[in-house]
């Protein structure tokens, strides 16, 4: 089925989702307290302000809330060159963003001797060939020698092969000797707090290379108050790329390629969901992409059981592609779709579906299951600000005046808003 919305995303102007942030706005460290930030309240139209303490107060009896729980992996490794000549070798670093061998997040983590990953690559014109090497300490008072060594392209990443003696996981290394990667944007060092700062109190499968952010304010005395005021909670995984920060940098989004991410969804959520009416509200824009591909993967289980198609990637198959929302909805209901994946995943004999989503979500698409959103306020010029702006039908400039004009602090440490349009 063939939908008009009447805008054609593709040819949106990234010019006009611009706004003036200083530097001075952008917070560079937390709060002491996590539930201590401001939290901004836009509620059919009306914008208002609180703390986010207090966002339990504002939450709807009975609804089911989302959250992505995805941890941060330390995932940026720094090697030196051998020395030549009695001067010292140059330093490269290596950003580890998803695994290529095994291709599986948790088999990966807990491999022994060797790994591949895909990575981005700094001083790469210093490494031509051959393998670089760092001796690593172990918690245990062991010594460790890591090499890697790049074995190809893969789009615009390096394919390089880790390789290591000892019997430890690939999991312990990263812990020992890799670098939390907080946001460039913070133009800082990563310091030895945000090993936790950065992480979700509820943060369990490791595999991110960026938090979800809009979860940082949440507490376990926040939680226990969401709890009390009748709210169900559920959680999935979407491990977050670096690609969370790629500027689009064409003059029309049609231009720009999003970047895939993987995700994890239980049967029991979406066993949830359907209880719930296939509504909910998200904690952060990658529960949201999360929970809108959802829907579009139930539209492409539907498909194959009409091909009568043999389910054979168990997932790949329903990989939503970046574009789909607006060419072909199924024509479903979103607890049909829902149904449908729920019909695909026991049929497959799937406890938990593991697919990947390239999503957009801008101006002109329609939301399925998200009914309210909690989320940071985002870069100018970026796909996250236009799923905003999708999410209050182009009300994001009233959000972000009132943002600016209440000192109101942005970006991955700032404060946070509840969205319902």
């Amino acid at each position: 089925m063939q939908r008009d919305n009447g805008l054609n995303p593709k040819h949106i102007h990234i010019a006009d989702y611009n706004y003036p942030l200083p530097d001075e706005r952008i917070a560079k460290f937390p709060l002491a307290e996590r539930d201590a930030s401001k939290l901004l309240i836009y509620k059919h139209g009306t914008v208002s302000e609180d703390v986010f303490t207090s966002l339990p107060t504002y939450l709807p009896k009975g609804a089911l809330m989302v959250f992505n729980n995805t941890k941060v992996i330390q995932a940026r490794l720094h090697f030196r060159k051998t020395p030549t000549d009695g001067v010292q070798g140059a330093l490269i670093e290596v950003f580890c963003l998803e695994p290529a061998v095994p291709n599986d997040y948790q088999l990966n983590f807990s491999q022994r001797g060797q790994v591949s990953w895909y990575c981005l690559v700094g001083n790469l014109k210093k490494w031509k060939e051959g393998k670089l090497y760092r001796e690593i300490e172990m918690s245990d008072g062991e010594s460790v020698m890591l090499a890697c060594e790049r074995k190809g392209l893969h789009g615009t990443s390096h394919i390089v092969e880790f390789t290591w003696n000892g019997n430890y996981t690939w999991a312990e290394l990263l812990d020992a000797v890799g670098e939390l990667p907080i946001p460039p944007y913070l133009n800082r060092n990563t310091e030895e707090s945000d090993k936790t700062t950065y992480q979700t109190v509820y943060s369990k499968i490791k595999g991110s290379v960026a938090a979800p952010t809009a979860g940082l304010h949440f507490t376990e005395r926040v939680l226990e108050a969401i709890d009390r005021v009748g709210i169900d909670r559920e959680e999935l995984t979407l491990h977050v790329g670096a690609g969370t920060f790629k500027p689009v940098k064409s003059e029309e989004i049609g231009g720009h390629d999003m970047h895939t991410e993987h995700i994890a969804v239980r049967q029991q959520t979406i066993e949830k969901l359907i209880a719930h009416g296939g509504e909910a509200i998200a904690v952060g824009t990658t529960s949201v992409r999360t929970l809108e591909s959802l829907y579009y993967m139930g539209v492409l289980s539907d498909r194959l059981k009409m091909e009568r198609k043999e389910c054979g990637c168990l997932g790949e198959e329903l990989h939503v592609s970046q574009w789909m929302p607006y060419e072909y909805d199924g024509g479903m209901t979103t607890v049909e779709a829902l149904q449908s994946l729920l019909g695909y995943m026991k049929s497959n004999q799937m406890d938990v579906l593991h697919s990947s989503t390239q999503i957009m979500i801008a101006p002109g698409y329609k939301y399925h299951i998200v009914k309210q959103m909690i989320t940071n306020f985002h870069q100018p010029q970026s796909t996250l600000l236009l799923l905003v702006s999708a999410f209050l039908n182009g009300d994001w400039r009233k959000v972000y005046d009132y943002a600016l004009s209440h000192d109101f602090r942005f970006l991955s440490y700032g404060d946070s808003s509840l969205l319902i349009p």
